[in-house]
């Protein structure tokens, strides 16, 4: 009966890393992690660049290198499970801002603020697309993480929006993203080992697992991986991780530095570099052959220079991940960050104290204890073994949901929420809040004003049939409906509605008290108060008539001689508030002088019983009259006019004027047809009052 040497389950963690992959086998036993196998295999080509798998086949076959190295450990135990983790530099971040603009003060609430924050990540999404290349388009990128760096209420920063009333919500989110490229190329690798991942995690949160206990979270701390390559870095805040970065300058950087300095090859230069760290003097040979000697101390000194540039760099991108706030602490690990003076460099850059910026080795694996003989506790193994403790906290890499009928792909961070799955579906901005129906945007007396859009329904959202809200918290195979928003009706106002077009116009006419509303010109052109406004319209408030305005509001004829506060006027002379208008309705005035009438007038046209004086107006329309002082002979006499180009014919008068004509033409001067009408006696502006004379060339129309 056989025994089994190590208890179940063991779990195996892959750090492929650019350089390196390290394996680790261990087991949770009393809450303490026992190592009992590790193994290390350095690429032998550049099968992997910057955390990005190149050659899938290479990789494999280092993968399983060091999954047979492992098994003879384990005296034969084979492994089929394996924990990895992608690395932080493959990370895509960027910052995205998201707002909303309400109809009408509104009360802010949790799905407010959710719904801004998932504008923001959308908008960090495009920046990500904007930067690919034309062969990286099609590329497919998983949220892994997301923080509101700031909210802003009616543009004012505030920490808080939740409960407050505003019109406008704004804010910015530094959203995170792993492409899934860099997902299938490490699964590809590892099932071609003969492995099935049953964990997937992200580098720096690998790191956290042991650098940054759960109780340290709630603190504001950067966490810096510095590898060969690059240098990882993520940010805790509050309990959670707020966001991932990345420079691609590390400890590679340094060795390059020795091998230039040094004239030697790129395995001695890391050899002398880790070497600064123990030995007082270090022995090297050049590429010539030459085998010299140099102390620690020069070596470290050459190394300075790339050592401030590489700590600028990380301290730079710790305050952008951290909103531009300074940070309270940073935990260094990776072998990078062994190099003497690296860490009280980083400090300075950061204006921290020394004693806040630390690495972290063997302090922080108290909980762990490794089974293997030699093997010591050392800041390079935070990562690898971090990968294998977080199988414990995660135990899912992927989780797939339903939205809309549609399989949804999510990368399991243990929270997930409707929003994730809102983001990873695509769904529009324009589903998220309720869609306001067209504004009407227009002028008036040349101030700009806006009309908003009525509001559109809420969106609805349920989970496995219950009514839920955009923080609702989902689990792998949940059942999502989103049934986006809606628009409202488009912006509507009449013309009568404008508070400028309240009010009326008062005038003393013929010794009578008229009122009149006032009314507009929209683009020029007069309009009541039932016009509905449109977008772009130029709306111009009256604050007069004109005469023939007036004429038309009164609904009469014009006349010939029109008064405006005892003088003068034509047909397009404003009249004001209160100003007095007389006119006299009489083609002639009256008057109470006796003519004498003709002999051949009274024969033709008087019968004998009528007196031989009669006043103007009883012969006002006849031929010829004499005056009892001198004689006026007023012949009756046909005249021929062109009128807008068509001759016409006028009778029956001694003499005709402008107003004459529209007797012979149709012409309706109760309506207005345009902003202006134009009277015209052969070519110059004439009134009502002008006189004709024969073959006169007339203009009348109004003007658009």
């Amino acid at each position: 009966m056989s025994t089994v040497k190590f208890p179940e389950p063991l779990i195996f963690g892959l750090d492929i890393g650019t350089r390196s992959i390290v394996g680790t086998v261990g087991y949770k036993e009393n809450n303490k992690f026992q190592v009992i196998a590790m193994s290390v295999k350095f690429h032998d080509t550049r099968s992997m660049i910057d955390g990005q798998i190149h050659d899938i086949h290479k990789v494999s076959e280092d993968i399983t290198w060091v999954k047979n190295d492992l098994e003879s450990q384990l005296d034969g135990r084979k492994l089929h499970d394996v924990c990895i983790a992608a690395a932080g530099r493959v990370l895509k971040t960027a910052v995205g801002i998201g707002e909303y603009e309400f109809s009408e003060n509104t009360a802010i609430t949790s799905e407010h603020i959710h719904s801004i924050e998932l504008l923001g990540v959308e908008k960090a999404h495009d920046q990500i697309f904007e930067e690919l290349t034309t062969d990286d388009e099609q590329t497919k990128f998983y949220c892994v993480g997301y923080t509101a760096i700031k909210y802003f209420l009616n543009d004012y920063e505030i920490s808080n929006l939740e409960g407050h009333k505003g019109h406008k919500i704004r804010t910015e989110v530094l959203a995170t993203f792993l492409p899934e490229e860099v997902v299938n190329s490490l699964y590809s690798a590892v099932e071609l080992a003969g492995l099935y991942v049953s964990n997937l995690t992200l580098e720096p949160i690998a790191a956290i697992e042991l650098a940054i206990p759960e109780n340290y979270r709630l603190l504001n701390i950067a966490l810096v991986d510095v590898g060969a390559g690059t240098s990882d870095i993520c940010i805790t805040k509050d309990g959670s991780i707020i966001g991932y970065g990345m420079i691609p300058s590390a400890g590679d950087e340094l060795t390059e530095k020795l091998v230039k300095q040094y004239l030697i090859d790129f395995n001695t230069a890391e050899r002398m570099k880790i070497a600064t760290s123990t030995d007082e003097m270090i022995e090297y040979a050049d590429i010539i052959g030459n085998v010299k000697q140099v102390s620690a101390k020069e070596v470290l000194s050459v190394m300075d220079s790339c050592k401030k540039e590489i700590t600028e760099k990380i301290a730079k991108k710790i305050i952008e991940l951290n909103g531009g706030e300074a940070i309270s602490a940073v935990f260094v690990v990776g072998g990078g960050g062994k190099i003497s003076g690296f860490t009280e460099l980083l400090a300075d850059n950061l204006k921290l104290p020394t004693e806040r910026v630390a690495l972290r080795g063997k302090e922080v694996m108290n909980d762990v204890f490794f089974h293997i003989e030699k093997q010591q506790k050392d800041s390079l193994y935070v990562t690898p073994i971090g990968i294998c403790i977080n199988y414990f906290e995660q135990k899912n890499d992927f989780i797939f949901v339903n939205v809309n009928d549609e399989r949804i792909k999510l990368f399991n961070t243990d929270k997930l929420t409707i929003f994730d799955a809102a983001v990873q579906y695509g769904l529009s901005k324009e589903a998220i809040f309720p869609r306001r129906g067209d504004d009407i945007n227009f002028k008036i007396n040349g101030k700009s004003r806006i009309v908003r859009g009525y509001d559109g329904e809420a969106a609805v959202i349920t989970c496995n049939g219950f009514v839920v809200g955009m923080n609702a918290k989902i689990v792998a195979n949940d059942r999502i409906k989103i049934e986006e928003s809606t628009k409202g009706e488009c912006a509507k106002i009449m013309l009568g509605s404008l508070p400028e077009y309240s009010g009326t116009l008062t005038f003393q006419v013929n010794g009578k008290q008229i009122v009149c509303p006032k009314f507009a010109l929209v683009n020029d052109t007069p309009q009541s108060e039932s016009y509905e406004i449109c977008d772009g319209d130029d709306i111009i408030m009256q604050n007069y008539y004109t005469v023939e305005q007036l004429f038309t509001f009164m609904d009469i004829e014009p006349v010939f001689s029109v008064e405006i506060n005892q003088m003068a006027a034509d047909l397009d002379d404003k009249i004001y508030d209160n100003f007095v208008v007389t006119w006299n309705d009489k083609k002639f005035e009256q008057t109470d002088k006796k003519v004498k009438v003709s002999d051949d007038y009274r024969k033709n046209h008087i019968k004998e019983s009528e007196p031989e004086n009669v006043t103007v107006e009883e012969v006002k329309a006849k031929t010829d009259v004499t005056m009892e002082e001198e004689e006026i002979i007023l012949p009756i006499r046909d005249m021929d006019v062109v009128v807008n180009g068509q001759t016409i014919h006028m009778s029956g008068k001694s003499k005709y004027y402008f107003v004459d004509i529209f007797d012979y033409i149709d012409f309706d001067l109760k309506k207005v047809h345009g902003t202006r009408l134009i009277t015209n006696i052969d070519g110059h502006r004439a009134a009502f009052i002008e006189e004709l004379h024969d073959e006169a060339t007339v203009d009348v129309y109004w003007e658009k």
